[in-house]
Parts: C-alpha cells; structure tokens; sequence
C-alpha cells in the first residue's frame, strides 16, 4: 500500500525530513526574481523552494514541488517511478482467453480491480480547511501570481487544478490550465480546444448557459497529479488520485457552484464562464521556451474565495526545457505505458525526452512482428488521447532504450533511409506548436529505425553489428582490476 499524504502540509513535512525543501527566508518577488531561482535550482535537481518572504504579498509560494523523478515518485507514496508504474499495471492486466477457468478467474481479478477502485472513490465530507477562510469579497491582486517572463501579459497562475462538469453525464474534469489575472474578480480560462474543459464549455455554449467552474491551488500531491495525467474515459480523475495515495480523497460542496472540491487544499476561486465572453490573453512565455501570440480566449469570473487560514500559494514555471512541467510529462509517459500496452501490447518501453518540449517527440520501443509494423504502432498511437500531439515519433527496435538518446540516434543514422523510412500525415496539433502554418493543424512525422527485414522490400542482407566478444571483455575487467594504472585511467568496466 502506497504511503499517503493528507494534503500538500504533510507532504512539504516529508520533504523537509528527506532534506529536500529549502525554506527561503530573503525577501523575493514574484515578478521575474523567483522564476530566475527555481530554473537554476532545478537545473541542479535541487529541492522544493519554499518562498516564505514574498514582497508585496503575506503568503507564501511554494515552488519545484514535483520537478525531480524522485519527488514525484514520494508524491505518489513510493520511492520510484517503475512501482508507481508496476501499480497501474496490475491495476489494468487483464490476462489472455485460455478456456473457462481462465474466463472466471479473469472475471473475478476484473471484478476485484473495479471493487478497488470502488473503494477508493472520492469521501463525500461536510467541513474542509480549504475553506476555513470565506473571503467576503474578492481581491485576486492578494494572491502572489507569479509573472515569469518580462513580456508576459500579466501575473499568471499556472499550477490550479481547474474542475468543470459535463453538464450531460454529470462528470467531473480536473485539469491543468493557465490562468491570466485580468483584474481583481477575473481570469484567462486557457483551456485550449482539444482539452475537456474546452469541451465541456462548448457544451454549455448549446444550452445556452455559463458553465460553473472552480480552481482548486495546492491539494495534496496525488490529487495534483491525477490532474495532469491521461485517465482512461469514464474512470473519475478523484478515483484516481485515490488509487494513487492508496486512500480515497475527501471532497466538499464549493460554496457557490455546483461543483465538489478537495476538502485539504490551500485554496478555491469559484465562479463561473460565460461562453459567449472572451478576452484577448498572452503573451506567455510558454513550455515551447517561446511566446505564445496574444489570443481570444474565454473569461471565468470569480465570485467566491475560500482557503486555508494560512495558505500556501503552489506554482510552477514554464519556459525552455528543463522545467517542471516538462519533468512531469516524462514521467507521465513513463508511470502509463501500461494504459498504451493495453492497446497496443507490442510496446516495450517509450521516452518523451525533455528536449522535445513535452509531447513533441516521442521515441517508442517495439516488439517487431510482421512487415512494417512500425507503421501500424505510429498510426495508433497518433489516435491515443494527447498523443495526437506528437510532432516526431521515432520507433526502434526492443533492444534499444528509449532513453538512451545517443543510441537512438546511432538507430536512426544507421537504420532509416529517409525515402523509405519516413511516415508522413497531417493531423491536430498542440494549439501552442508554433512551426506549423495553420493554428491547430500540422504535418506529423514517424521515423521508422527498426531493423529492415527482407518482406519489407530490403534485399540485401542485413548486417552482423561488431560486437566484442565477451570472454575478452572479462578478461580485460580482471585486468582493469589488477592494474592500478589501468584502473585510474578506466574507472568504468565497460563503456
């Protein structure tokens, strides 16, 4: 059973146990100042900052809170992201037909997985500390947004977790979008088109209504995450979050909106967008490591803020790779292999590095099983969710790590021609991709650098790789270690 944190204070206390939370006791701005501070600070894998002296404002910031592997695993109650990824995977295996003993006993692991996260739904409560406080007016300039770039349109807040309805099924979305402080009472609501919440708009765009919505800053670790991550269709992101701190998350009724928040988080905006509303938003020095153009986006109003008596203001930094959200989207793609070897067993092991701004490159390992199969893997994975996204897709074979770039590059100069190997379409792309000409709509390119086999139209034959043999190999180990001077010249056994 993973370990689980109650909210974000018993979380920061773990972190501060482990040595890695800083307390920042200098005065700093929000404006410019802490953004500088947290980017050289992950860029040392440093730890959480905690900005306690923030000028212009009583209340603390808190920064760099999942911007290491290891933090993020901690947040999901383990020490590493494969058993984080071992969880999930257990969570969805559903074992091969094999007779009728084999159909009962699936039936009843099935059943057992969905009585599991049953009972790791949400815990319906009455009181909550995220709302000890009930502001009897709302002044939004009191919160310390952050502004993180110097020509970004305004302080932006850029870690809440926006909840709206699907106001057909009555189903919940929690996701991460930025929101611009365009005044004391209203925000940017940049849920771009391809996202549920954009979704849920429009569909309170057909019934004519303003579509309720809240923004939950700092709810525990877990909950956090959930709101980043790919959730199959149907399964509630709260049920998730559950499974993930192995303990169901407390939700209350938000005072002014028909919506159900954390109970544990630092703070709530409630309030509502009006579809037919929209405000010119940017520029935001975005993930891309660029400018987003300023553009009409649709406006919440905010008509309620609630929060702890003393809360802590939770954000993140956006920019050129390596940042946080970056961090977080590898290990995303690392923690739900699981959910794409559902559809698609044949994968092995993906990457999506930092480098490739997010979801822009994708590198996956395949188990190769017929004639152009790399083909058949990059077409479905184009059809999965926010893997439509990705720009570049570079299939290797099983035996290539992902993650080792040199070798998938080796790969990729060695075994792809590029009038063969190459896979072009045209499909949606990231709204904040800025090479393609039309907003929304790009070219797409798979790279297949898998070995080529004779069905796939390769004639000649393919070529033995030079490898050492390995009687040499420890041989020379043995020698490294004998050897004094060998051993202070090749520290390493093996490159």
């Amino acid at each position: 059973m993973p370990r689980a944190f109650r909210d974000l204070r018993e979380f920061l206390g773990f972190l501060e146990e482990k040595g890695d939370l800083l307390r920042v006791r200098t005065p700093v701005s929000p404006r410019l100042e802490m953004t500088e501070i947290s980017l050289r600070a992950l860029r040392r894998g440093g730890p959480a900052l905690l900005f306690e002296a923030v000028e212009g404002s009583s209340t603390p910031v808190l920064l760099n809170l999942l911007a290491t592997e290891r933090r993020i695993a901690w947040a999901l109650g383990e020490e590493d992201l494969g058993a984080v990824r071992t969880r999930i995977e257990e969570l969805l295996h559903i074992r091969p037909p094999g007779g009728l003993g084999a159909m009962i006993r699936d039936l009843g692991t099935t059943l057992g997985q969905l009585q599991t996260l049953r009972s790791l739904g949400p815990e319906r409560v009455t009181r909550g500390k995220c709302q000890e406080v009930t502001e009897p007016r709302v002044n939004l300039e009191e919160i310390p947004f952050l502004t993180c770039w110097p020509k970004d349109g305004g302080p932006t807040l850029t870690f809440g977790l926006v909840l709206t309805k699907n106001p057909e099924s009555g189903e919940t979305n929690a996701g991460i979008y930025r929101m611009q402080r365009y005044g004391p009472d209203r925000l940017g609501f940049h849920a771009q088109i391809h996202r549920v919440g954009a979704e849920n708009l429009r569909r309170y765009a057909r019934r004519g209504e303003r579509m309720p919505v809240a923004v939950v800053i700092g709810p525990d670790p877990a909950t956090l995450f959930a709101g980043l991550a790919p959730v199959p269709e149907g399964l509630s992101k709260f049920s998730f979050a559950g499974f993930l701190r192995g303990k169901p998350v407390p939700l209350l009724p938000a005072t002014s909106v028909d919506l159900e928040v954390p109970a544990d988080a630092e703070m709530v905006l409630e309030g509502y967008v009006d579809p037919a509303e929209t405000h010119l938003e940017g520029p935001f020095g975005d993930h891309t490591g660029v400018y987003s153009l300023p553009e009409e986006f649709p406006v919440m109003h905010v008509t309620a803020w609630t929060h702890r008596s003393d809360p802590i203001y939770l954000s993140t930094v956006t920019g050129k790779p390596p940042t946080e959200d970056a961090i977080l989207g590898r290990a995303v793609g690392q923690i739900f292999l699981p959910v794409i070897r559902m559809i698609l067993p044949e994968v092995v092991a993906m990457d999506l590095p930092l480098e490739g701004l997010f979801m822009n490159v994708a590198i996956v390992a395949i188990r190769k099983s017929y004639p152009f199969h790399a083909r058949k893997v990059m077409h479905a994975l184009w059809g999965l969710g926010q893997m439509m996204f990705v720009r570049y897709l570079v299939v290797v074979d099983e035996d290539v790590d992902p993650r080792d770039h040199r070798e998938v590059l080796y790969r990729v100069g060695l075994q792809a021609d590029p009038q063969e190997d190459l896979e072009l379409v045209h499909g949606p792309v990231d709204q904040l991709s800025v090479s393609n000409r039309v907003p929304n709509l790009g070219a797409k390119l798979g790279i297949d650098a898998t070995r080529k086999w004779a069905s796939e139209g390769y004639a000649r034959p393919w070529p033995e790789e030079a490898r050492m043999d390995p009687d040499v190999q420890r041989r020379v180990d043995e020698l490294i270690r004998r050897d004094p001077t060998l051993s202070r010249l090749l520290p390493s056994s093996r490159p």
